[in-house]
């Protein structure tokens, strides 16, 4: 999994989500994951497909894919 530790205790993922295509993307997918318990910032790149998200605490994969699904995109998995 690609999980990093930051100095002050936020835990960075990165996601791999396909269909993607503009910045209007970005931003439904940034919505939908922002509005989960502990994020406190994402940025969606839709021309590679990552999506890296910061947290207080690791992301419960299955919360993770339900607001991507939401979004109207799939998670294919943590990049690496």
């Amino acid at each position: 999994m690609s999980e990093q530790k930051h100095e002050n205790d936020l835990v960075t993922t990165v996601y791999q989500v396909s269909g993607m295509t503009c910045g209007h993307c970005e931003g439904a997918i940034s919505q939908e994951l922002s509005a989960l318990e502990g994020v406190s910032e994402v940025t969606a790149v839709a021309r590679t497909g990552e999506v890296t998200v910061v947290s207080t605490a690791p992301l419960d994969e299955r919360a993770v894919r339900g607001a991507v699904d939401e979004a109207g995109y799939e998670l294919v998995g943590t990049a690496h």
